[in-house]
């Protein structure tokens, strides 16, 4: 018997969340619900697709093999859906998006904000990834229509770069002169926060590489304060003076309490919108606008790095 509509959905919310608690929040089903759609997949299939972790969940041989139709399935049902209401009048459209974390809080706000004044029947989709590796291969098996994140290696479908993608050092509030933490000139040098301990990221998360490869670029290896999963987080525990963080420029908070510095040297990433070799014209339309509106540096921080430092 093939698998059902529903047990791929199934299967892809536990590959994609990781976790069979999340992608039962996803679908806003129970756990147990969940777990008797891949059970009964798994009958179907004659063998287990996943390896059940006390932490995680692990594809085998036969849900590696099963993903990327499940993958070609599922999207196909929901093109022909979004498809069958666009010619009866009841929807203009769907675009699928997918993107890592700190895009979806940063830049993707205003930039949708403005495709959605401007095409009102077209629903949007998002699907947000820890990491820049994870983005590019669930655009690679048809997940979404445009990915927006870090530039993946060797792509070959269409791409738009955004631009380079600013760090900001995020420093506690209520610092005085002589603390190590204290900039000068809206700057500070990452030495000199080689002793201080850091609020940092999850080991799978795309911007604990950055800290740490921008860390030991001058020498050391960044000592941990507190790490999150949560790219959010990580503003609100620097605000409650738990230590430094590295963010993109794009996500710091309007009304964040402390101080934003520049870090020297300065770190960057490039950012794009890249999508498979034959998009159709909605994508095409959305990656024009992306390149044409995107925000990497807004303007709050752009005030605070040149304006005199907050203590």
């Amino acid at each position: 018997m093939a698998p059902t509509l529903r047990q791929l959905e199934s299967f892809l919310a536990v590959v994609d969340e990781g976790s069979f608690t999340r992608a039962a929040d996803r679908l806003f089903v129970t756990q147990p619900g969940l777990s008797q759609q891949i059970a009964a997949l798994e009958k179907d299939l004659g063998g287990s697709v996943f390896d059940r972790l006390p932490r995680a969940v692990h594809l085998t041989p036969t849900g590696r093999a099963l993903l990327p139709h499940a993958r070609t399935a599922v999207t196909a049902a929901e093109r022909g859906h979004a498809a069958a209401r666009q010619v009866t009048g009841s929807e203009g459209g769907e675009l699928r998006i997918a993107c890592v974390y700190s895009v979806s809080l940063g830049l993707l706000p205003g930039v949708l904000r403005r495709w959605r004044a401007e095409n009102p029947d077209v629903t949007v989709r998002l699907f947000e990834h820890r990491h820049g590796d994870a983005l590019a291969a669930a655009i690679a098996d048809g997940q979404a229509d445009v990915g927006v994140g870090p530039v993946p290696a060797r792509w070959r479908g269409r791409q738009r770069t955004l631009g380079q993608e600013e760090m900001v050092v995020l420093l506690p509030p209520n610092l005085g002169p002589d603390d190590v933490m204290a900039p000068a000139g809206g700057e500070i040098a990452l030495t000199r926060l080689e002793h201080v301990p850091w609020v940092q990221y999850a080991p799978d998360h795309a911007l604990a590489d950055v800290l740490l490869d921008a860390c030991e670029r001058v020498g050391y290896r960044p000592r941990v304060a507190v790490r999150t999963e949560q790219t959010a987080v990580a503003p609100l525990l620097t605000a409650a003076g738990i230590g430094p963080s590295l963010v993109p420029a794009a996500i710091v908070p309007t009304d964040f309490p402390g101080t934003v510095a520049r870090p020297v040297p300065r770190v960057e990433r490039e950012l794009a919108a890249y999508t498979g070799a034959d998009p159709d014209a909605l994508t095409n339309r959305f990656l024009g606008d992306v390149a044409r509106h995107a925000v990497l540096l807004p303007d709050h921080v752009t005030a605070a790095l040149h304006g005199p430092a907050v203590l």
